[in-house]
């Protein structure tokens, strides 16, 4: 058995908005962010992952970078299929001469059995002879460390860069979820408006991420806060380039109103919860995990308007490619894996 594993190349992928991570050999071998840059005349890839994202918003009319995930779905088929491969390629595996490879790949909750077929396509396009689909929540359950198997409900909240994905979990299936399109993105492009109508400064996607990352805040009052932060920009009265001087109060008030969308989106899975399940979410409380639970005060915010404990997991980013890689081992054992037959 062990030399036909040889010839087998087995990956579980993260495909997200922001970021693509893979798993293989049980070790995180790709997190890079999704973006792939095109020359715009002949068609071909120049770069995927860190190399493409440092050219983005940079580049001139012959190029052009794209992300082919939006909302946590393909957006663009030829892009998210070019990076793919690139990133596969990215691995640079000792085995070359596969024969068959393997896959499990994440998908939100909330996808449509069309976009469902456009994964497998993809996963197709770079030679997968046996592909799996694991919907988010279930796979940072696995993530953290949950025994999704057994009978008692467990809340995950996975807030990504384009979705967030709230599911209540019992017996190895989701019981109820709630998926919407409010995440990361949406938190970046409310700080690049916010600068836009308070400060008169134009500033980039890549440095409202940065602005997220070292002031962003749920709460306009943190026991630890963070330095204010400079930020370099366009004067949009003037057209000269400019900086300004921000604090963490700022950035809270403008993530208010998609923070409480995401309140919202909870407290509407609690109610669709079965009792019994709801009974033990009481006393489990809820898990946080992606990228949004690192915002500053998230979990003090949710705790407050929901009465329950709010865990946020170690190391949220990588809870759901850790979670894909686990049942990339087990896929005979997963009964909640999805197979080609199923869509």
């Amino acid at each position: 058995m062990k030399f036909f594993n040889f010839f087998t190349q087995e990956i579980a992928i993260d495909l997200g908005t922001a970021n693509t991570l893979i798993i293989e050999d049980g070790k995180i071998v790709i997190d890079e962010p999704s973006i792939v840059a095109i020359n715009r005349k002949t068609g071909e890839t120049i770069a995927v992952g860190t190399k493409a994202m440092q050219m983005h918003e940079k580049t001139h009319e012959n190029i052009k970078t794209v992300r082919p995930l939006k909302d946590g779905v393909i957006a663009d088929f030829t892009a998210a299929e070019s990076m793919i491969e690139g990133l596969i390629k990215l691995i640079g595996s000792k085995k070359k001469f596969f024969t068959h490879m393997k896959m499990v790949i994440c998908i939100p909750s909330g996808i449509t059995e069309v976009e469902k077929r456009a994964v497998f396509e993809s996963a197709d396009h770079v030679d997968s002879k046996e592909t799996y689909l694991i919907y988010e929540p279930m796979a940072a359950a696995l993530g953290i460390g949950l025994d999704v198997e057994e009978p008692i409900g467990n809340m995950v909240i996975d807030i990504g860069g384009g979705t967030t994905e709230i599911a209540v979990i019992a017996l190895s299936g989701i019981v109820c979820d709630q998926s919407i399109r409010t995440a990361g993105d949406e938190f970046t492009g409310d700080i690049m408006d916010y600068m836009k109508r308070q400060h008169n400064i134009l500033i980039g996607e890549r440095t409202a991420e940065q602005i997220k990352i070292n002031v962003g805040s749920a709460l306009e009052e943190l026991e630890v806060p963070p330095e204010d932060y400079a930020v370099n920009g366009r004067d949009l009265m003037t057209g000269i380039p400019m900086q300004i001087v921000i604090s963490y109060q700022e950035i809270a008030r403008a993530l208010d109103k998609s923070i409480s969308k995401i309140e919202e989106a909870i407290l509407k899975a609690l109610e669709m919860t079965p009792p019994e399940l709801a009974s033990d979410i009481y006393k489990t409380g809820l898990y946080l995990t992606g990228g949004g639970a690192l915002l500053r005060g998230l979990d003090i915010r949710i705790a407050s308007k929901t009465k329950l404990k709010v865990h946020i997991a170690d190391d949220p980013l990588k809870a759901v490619v850790r979670g894909t890689g686990i049942a990339l081992k087990n896929t005979d054992r997963f009964s909640f894996l999805i197979d080609r037959n199923d869509v």
